[in-house]
């Protein structure tokens, strides 16, 4: 099984981002299980939020305490919050920032990164002040892990973001392209 948990912040898209990770997952002919965990419900606290994938039925309903990646929303919540907390060895991380990975502390951990909000800010995805980076982020993912082929992720960005379909798929696509692994 494979474990992925998204650190955000409200109104970034994470808990759509976990159900767009599962539906292309799904389109793959996995099975999957997405669900969010919210502390206080406003724009801009901490949201975290999860998917499962495996090739049999999930039938676990906690949340994920030892994932295989991390998906980092928003650069501010690795101060914030443990999020590599219980990562399992050779998990992967992807953080949305311009900064190196090597300019966070987190120990022994694969990061990889991806400038999601100026990849958002570019396609339209929300406001400058605001950008949502879901679909940007996605993209990343999907280049460091292989869990997921870009083209059933496309597919799923477009089935179930609710505007700027085509906008929300090419930020997917540019955020593939431009991950640093390091």
């Amino acid at each position: 099984m494979i474990e992925v948990r998204f650190h955000g912040r409200g109104g970034q898209g994470a808990v759509i981002a976990s159900n767009i990770l599962a539906e292309a997952a799904f389109l793959e002919g996995k099975a999957v299980a997405a669900f969010p965990y919210f502390g206080v419900e406003r724009r801009g606290a901490p949201v975290t939020a999860y998917t499962r994938i495996d090739d049999r039925e999930i039938r676990i309903k906690s949340g994920i305490y030892e994932p295989d990646y991390v998906i980092v929303m928003d650069q501010s919540l690795v101060k914030a919050v443990d999020v590599v907390a219980g990562l399992k060895p050779g998990g992967k991380v992807i953080i949305n920032t311009t900064k190196s990975s090597e300019s966070f502390e987190l120990g022994d951990v694969d990061v990889s990164t991806v400038d999601a909000t100026g990849i958002a800010i570019e396609n339209r995805l929300g406001s400058k002040a605001a950008p949502i980076v879901n679909s940007a982020i996605l993209g990343g993912f999907a280049k460091i892990s292989g869990v997921v082929q870009l083209d059933s992720l496309v597919k799923s960005v477009k089935a179930i973001v609710p505007v700027k379909k085509d906008e929300n798929a090419t930020a997917t696509e540019q955020a593939f392209g431009r991950v640093v692994v390091e």
